[in-house]
Parts: structure tokens; sequence; C-alpha cells
């Protein structure tokens, strides 16, 4: 059953600007917010994650721009107001990755500071990866100068998938598209979140938005980045994590029960000793929409350090 995207969202998708990009030319939502000549140190770059759309970021965005003159937001291909492919897409984190550059080149980004969250964060890893190795492309020059990672899998080890997230990845996934809806949906956020200040609206938002185009019968495929994680976490990832020198901050909500409170700790132990960790007190997995406030003071205070 499809499900009519509310005001809200309508009123974010007016706000957009769409790029073609990639090879088979997908249209991908994008919002640029403040100054767009802003120097590199001014601009911020915003990455969100499984299920959800850069519309995640709105209760935080008027926060934001009030330290960067600039925020650029779009959503991955296969999320939000972004196309959803069937096919010649492989949703993996490494394609991924190169519509994000693709985007911020087009959008004259040379340079910025990075805050990721969730998926987010091992699209920010790759991103990583590349900086270290000298991949970025010419027009991304100035590359990352801050990489701020929020609640997410970056060591998928750690993490407690939800059943609905497990029969995804497995032989069944495909046929979950047949019972897609609202209640299900509604439980495997819940069932994340638990105790949670998230009110039923915004879940309902989550919904609608992971509903546009058909998405919420396409997770079979979008979920496949769990697969990729998997793959090329240890030989790439986690050992460039220790080799990097811009700063990094680990801010974490404490009561996280998909991303518990081991991720930042075992990432700074293991990975990043240097990191900087801020932990957002009583907050959970969906940060931005538990408690706005306290997740931007307790962001801006590492950006007022650095």
């Amino acid at each position: 059953m499809s499900v009519s995207p509310s005001k809200k969202l309508i009123d974010w998708k007016k706000r957009r600007v769409y790029h073609r990009l990639g090879l088979q030319s997908y249209k991908v939502f994008s919002l640029s917010l403040g100054y767009p000549k802003a120097n590199t140190e001014e601009n911020l770059l915003l990455l969100y994650g499984f299920p959800k759309s850069s519309y995640y970021f709105r209760t935080v965005l008027e926060g934001l721009l009030g330290h960067f003159k600039r925020l650029v937001l779009f959503d991955f291909v296969g999320f939000g107001w972004s196309d959803k492919p069937n096919e010649n897409f492989s949703y993996s984190l490494i394609e991924q990755t190169d519509m994000a550059l693709s985007l911020w080149t087009k959008l004259r980004v040379s340079g910025c500071h990075l805050i990721a969250h969730d998926m987010g964060n091992s699209v920010a890893t790759e991103l990583a990866a590349r900086q270290m190795q000298g991949q970025f492309p010419a027009a991304f020059n100035e590359g990352i100068l801050s990489n701020t990672f929020t609640n997410g899998s970056v060591v998928l080890e750690l993490a407690r998938l939800r059943i609905t997230q497990k029969l995804l990845q497995s032989w069944r996934g495909a046929a979950l598209k047949s019972i897609s809806s609202y209640p299900l949906f509604r439980h495997q956020i819940i069932s994340a979140h638990w105790n949670s200040n998230l009110a039923e609206e915004e879940i309902q938002m989550l919904w609608e938005g992971n509903c546009l185009q058909g998405g919420n019968r396409k997770n079979h495929l979008i979920i496949n980045y769990i697969k990729n994680h998997r793959r090329i976490k240890k030989q790439r990832w986690l050992s460039v994590l220790k080799k990097l020198v811009v700063p990094i901050n680990l801010s974490w909500g404490t009561d996280d029960t998909v991303t518990r409170f081991q991720f930042p700790k075992y990432l700074k132990e293991d990975s990043c000793p240097k990191a900087q960790l801020s932990l957002v007190q009583n907050v959970r997995h969906f940060c931005q929409l538990d408690h706005p406030t306290l997740w931007l003071k307790t962001i801006l205070q590492f950006y007022n350090l650095a």
C-alpha cells in the first residue's frame, strides 16, 4: 500500500535541488543551507543512517548554522526523495561514497567538517580511507578537516541488529516487501530506541520517508551496505582510523541499545586513542530526534575546542 507524504515532508522537498549523478544519472535530493561560498573550515556536511533521510537532521539545522556558515545534506540513493533503483546500483558503501563525493564537487565544496550517524559512519570511514590514500577528486582538494561519528555500527560485531535487519539480509529478505507495514516498522524503531522520548509523529515521519518511491519495498536491497561493511571493515577502515591525523569526535547517546557505548569505547581504545569522547547522557540511538538541544550542545563543544 502506498503512503502519501505529509505536508512537512512535502515542504522539505520544496527546499531541495536535484542533481543527476553516476553513470545511470540517478536523481539525488540535496539541500544546501547558508552561504554557498563559505570557506572550507566553515562548511559542514551531514550523513545520516538506515532507514532515514536527510530530513532526520531538521531539528538541529538552525543550531548548526549558528556555528557553520554552510550546511550540505542529501539523500543517499535508495533513501528519502532520491531515486530508488531496482537494478544497476549495488547500494554498497563504496558506491554511496562515490555519489557523495560527486555531489559535493558539483556543489563546489572543496573541503569541510563532517558529522555522520549510523550508516553514515561507515561512509565517513570510507571517506577517511580515500583521504589517506589521496583518492579524493581534485575539486575536493582540501578534504575533511574533522570527523564526528555519532551512534552507528563502525564495528558491526558489537551491534545488536534487529530481527528485521537480519531477515532482510537473508534469502527471505525479498519476501518481506510483501508484508511491509507501519506496525512492523514502528515495532522495529521502538525496539531499537526502547524507553524513549521519540514521539509517535517522529516514527510516522520516518515511515513516510522510508515509503517514498516505494522504498519500504526495497529495504532488502538498501541493506546490502551491511554485507559490504563486513567484507571491508577490518582491512581498510579500522586501520585507517589509527593513522588519521585530523581531529575525531566520538559523540554517543549513552542509552543506545543498538550501537551501545562499547562502540566508541572500543574505537577510542583500539583505533583512535586521540579522539574526543563526547557522551550525550540518557539519549538513545536517534539522538537528534530524542533530545536535539542536548545533542547540539554536546556536538558544538567539540568544534569550539578544536
